[in-house]
């Protein structure tokens, strides 16, 4: 029974490395029965697994359909902008007022895991730790009102993250360089214990994602001579 328990977890944490990286594009078919030969598994675990997923936000489930993983449209993007810096100040707020120092050391580990994928310059790694960076505040805050808004929300910041934050320029490497550090601050002010200033860090750090997002879908037109 623990080989299927394990065999099922490192299913889970492999379709939501997949999702989130975008080796599985928003709609695509997660077929059952191919996963299930891939990691051993009978289909009514895997059947369960995709349940959580599909609770998760990671997964559209529907009667007599193949599962699909969740779609990124026009709406669903706008809606991930207006939600987006009310649930991260939120969740960060909470974090610094209830996290323990078990909590706080793990999201160290994380922030060290974060500044490697970025001086290795490996973008998948960097957006998964991103990810996981801002789950961790999240359950720090011990909110679950809040929690499933906050993982269905880094789904798409992930993907978004896929999409438009490859290092193409001097200005991309300064906004990494300058995320980086606003995790150092948002740690020190959750240890510190003042939800006003990790409030501030977390709309500062947001307002990056944001403006690159907005420079990427809407980028300065060619020059044309006329």
């Amino acid at each position: 029974m623990s080989g299927t328990v394990d065999r099922k977890v490192t299913l889970g944490e492999t379709l939501r490395r997949r999702i989130v990286s975008m080796e599985l594009a928003p709609g695509a078919v997660v077929d059952e029965q191919q996963i299930a030969e891939e990691f051993g598994l009978s289909r009514p675990p895997v059947r369960e697994l995709m349940r959580q997923l599909a609770a998760e936000g990671y997964l559209e489930l529907e009667p007599n359909r193949p599962a699909r993983v969740t779609s990124m449209d026009l709406q669903s993007l706008r809606t991930f902008f207006q939600a987006a810096p009310l649930i991260y100040i939120a969740t960060t707020q909470l974090a610094a007022t209830s996290a323990t120092p078990a909590e706080i050391a793990k999201l160290k580990k994380v922030q060290q895991d974060f500044r490697a994928a970025i001086e290795a310059d490996d973008i998948a790694a960097r957006v998964y730790n991103n990810d996981q960076f801002h789950l961790e505040i999240g359950r720090m805050a011990h909110n679950p009102y809040l929690m499933p808004s906050l993982r269905r929300l880094l789904i798409d910041h992930a993907r978004l993250g896929m999409t438009f934050y490859h290092p193409t320029s001097p200005e991309t490497q300064e906004n990494l360089a300058e995320a980086v550090e606003q995790h150092d601050e948002i740690i020190d002010a959750i240890e510190r214990r003042d939800p006003t200033r990790a409030g501030e860090l977390i709309r500062a750090h947001w307002e990056i994602s944001r403006r690159r997002m907005a420079d990427f879908a809407a980028p300065e037109g060619l020059e044309v001579t006329v």
